[in-house]
Formats: structure tokens, sequence, C-alpha cells
């Protein structure tokens, strides 16, 4: 055995006993023995350097700027000869320049933000926010949604998060996506606020009616509600718009911004809120707190994320690498119909469903072997996310598109 399997081997050992034992024995069982080493742009190395993947999953996007974006590793630097983490309890210039920032880039009287660590965090603040402007507990989200693993995060997710931990809640309803309807026959004068992902990723990236939160919001208005979009993964350019919602032309009461917030280099999170709801803290300012949420290391890092995300220049990059994937997958559909049934799109937040519910781990598993890091959806199994950096050009996403037909490929052997 060679020198880096040994070490490969000892991380997993390692792992397992110390982390958790049935993912580490998960990874093994299915074959993807991969310790992540190097990391560089869009690419990811096995620890012993010999495996290569493209990251077409970029942890739901964090990694949107692709992994150690030079100018974030700078903006870093930077910041640590400068500043710290802060102090949640003082004024902070990092935060109001980033919240400036922020509000700048988002609808229309969408004037303050809060700050947190994880998208948890920054859903459970919106929530609360809501109760408190409302004076009400009712939350309604999607079925087979996602927002996050802490409380009230986890009580509006699906049951398959939150029922081994005994978090369901009488207080959280739950209804189809894209389905006005159903919306409205669960809306009543208990309902504090509605929160859905603009495309929820976990639920296999269906893409809602382009008059879906127009009406969202209207029956919101008329029932007292707010309105949250989670813009977790949808935000920051990943859909060549900055913010998801904006394709929609609907103002929402909040937005929760995370994950690439950070440019994959230090976690921080927003909940961007109308000017109106930051009342809620006028009588006691000091009522919600992060202690690290918004550091103020982490703002300044923050600041050169959307400085890249935000420019022209970017977004129509984005757009046109959806312009290569759109054309390329609607081939590999038509050429691969045993396998494949459709391409759900949106900018660059992709989902290709597959015919089986089965597939998508067996195509999970495929385009790791053909150098692709692609990862199916939870609550939609037939469904592979296809989630690739922002950052790449068109001659890499042709690869990407190349490397997943070797996938379908193989898949279709195996069927």
């Amino acid at each position: 055995m060679e020198q880096g399997e040994v070490q490969k081997e000892a991380v997993f050992k390692k792992y397992a006993r110390h982390v958790s034992s049935r993912k580490a024995q998960f990874f093994l069982d299915v074959g993807i023995h991969f310790v992540p080493g190097k990391r560089e742009g869009p690419f990811i190395w096995d620890i012993e350097g010999k495996k290569r993947l493209i990251n077409c999953h970029v942890n739901g996007g964090v990694f949107n700027l692709g992994h150690r974006h030079p100018e974030i590793i700078a903006a870093l630097e930077s910041a640590m000869r400068s500043v710290d983490i802060g102090n949640h309890h003082l004024v902070s210039k990092q935060k109001a320049d980033l919240a400036e920032r922020l509000a700048a880039l988002s609808p229309k009287g969408m004037e303050y933000v809060v700050f947190g660590v994880s998208g948890g965090e920054a859903v459970d603040t919106a929530i609360k926010i809501a109760r408190k402007a409302t004076g009400r507990r009712g939350v309604i989200s999607a079925l087979g949604g996602y927002h996050g693993h802490t409380g009230l995060a986890l009580a509006a997710g699906d049951a398959k998060y939150r029922e081994p931990f005994l978090s369901g809640s009488p207080d959280f309803l739950q209804v189809p996506f894209n389905d006005v309807a159903a919306l409205k026959n669960r809306l009543n004068p208990s309902i504090a606020a509605v929160i859905f992902e603009t495309i929820p990723a976990t639920l296999g990236m269906p893409i809602p009616d382009d008059d879906y939160y127009s009406q969202v919001k209207r029956l919101c208005a008329q029932n007292g509600s707010l309105l949250i979009i989670d813009e977790v993964q949808t935000g920051l350019g990943r859909t060549g718009r900055f913010w998801g919602i904006s394709h929609y032309g609907v103002v929402p009461d909040m937005i929760v911004s995370a994950k690439g917030l950070g440019g994959g280099i230090y976690p921080i999170t927003a909940t961007i809120l109308h000017k109106d709801l930051e009342a809620v803290f006028h009588e006691d300012p000091f009522i919600h707190i992060s202690t690290a949420g918004g550091a103020d290391i982490g703002c300044l890092v923050a600041q050169k994320v959307i400085e890249i995300s935000s420019k022209d220049v970017f977004l129509q990059h984005v757009n046109d690498l959806a312009d290569v994937f759109a054309a390329g997958m609607k081939a590999l559909v038509l050429r691969y119909s045993k396998v494949l049934s459709a391409f759900r799109q949106k900018g660059l937040m992709c989902g290709l469903k597959t015919t089986s519910p089965d597939l998508g781990p067996l195509m999970t598993k495929a385009c790791y072997d053909a150098g692709l890091l692609c990862i199916y959806a939870g609550n939609d199994t037939s469904v592979v996310q296809l989630l690739p950096p922002l950052i790449i050009d068109i001659p890499l996403a042709q690869e990407i598109l190349q490397r997943m037909e070797k996938a379908i490929e193989m898949v279709e052997a195996f069927v």
C-alpha cells in the first residue's frame, strides 16, 4: 500500500472513531474513497493527489466562486492584519458597511440586516422576527423543503429531518410547492410567515411558475402574513441575477442569505428585512444576539464576495454558461431517454431528473467515477443536483458536459 493510501485509510479510521462512524462506512461501502486534499478554483484533489474532481455541487453554493478564490484569500489576509471577530454588543463599521451594500442590492425597502453564522441560524432569526412582528406563531413551508438543521429552521423543513429529533410542531404546516390553491387553503389568522426557497434544492430543483411568487405575495398580504424567501442557495448570482427572487418581480418581507456569502473562507450569513420590521428590536435592541455572527473579519470577506458577484459582467458570464448547459443537457436528455427525463434550470441552479428514484444515487457514483462531484437531491432522489462554480470558463463547462455524458452512459449500461 502506497503512503497516500495509508494516510487516507488512517483518516477514515480516525473520522469513524471520533466524528461519524456511519458516514465513514457509507462512503467506503459505495466506493467513494475520497478525502479532500488540495483544493483550488473549481477543482478538488484527493489527499493522495491522484484523483481530481470538478466540483459541480459546491456544497450547495458555498463555493460559488470556486475554492480559495485569490481575491477572497487576499481580503481575509488583509482583514486579519487589522480586525478580529469584533464584539456583538458594540456598533461595528464592518457590519454597517456590509449591511449598506446588501441593502443596496436587495429589493426596494429591504434596508436592514441581521447577521449570523449558519443558514439555519439566519432562518431561525427570520422566523423569530416574523413571530414578534405579527404576534402569531404559525409558519407554512414546502413539502420536501429544507431550511437548516437548527431549531425553528428544522421545524420548517421536511419531516425526514425534524421527526427523528422530535422537532415537529403544530405551529408548522407544509404545502406542495408551486401550488397556489394549497397555500390559500392552509393560510389562516394564526400564520406569521410563509417561507420558501426560491427554487427548493433538496426537493430536486423544481422551477416555479412565472406568476407563482406574485400570487404567494398577494395571499400573504391578504392574510397579514410575512413572506420569507430562503436564498441560501439561489442567491449571490447563482441564477444569473444577484437574487433568485428577482426573476419573479416580487419584494418579499425578508431574504435569507448564507453559504456563498463567506466565499468558502469565513462563515457569515444575513437575514435581510424590510425597514418596517426593524421595529421589532426597538423595545430591546439586545433581544437577539449572535456572538460570532457578522464577525468584523467575516464582513470584510463578504464585502469582496458581493463586489465580485454583483458585477454585471459576472452575472452575464453566469447566463452565458447557463446557455451552454441548457443546450448540452437538452441534447443529453433527448439522447438518453432511458435514464433522463428532464433538465431543470434557472441560470446555474440546475437539476438533472432521471427516470427513477434509484438512479440519482447511481448517477452520483457514476459522476464521481467520471471526475465530477455531483450529489442527488435528498428529498427527490431521482434528481441529480448540478451546481457548477460560477467562475468556470466555457471550455470547462463543455468538459463537464462530456464527463456527464460518460456518467450517463455508465448508468445506462447498468440499467
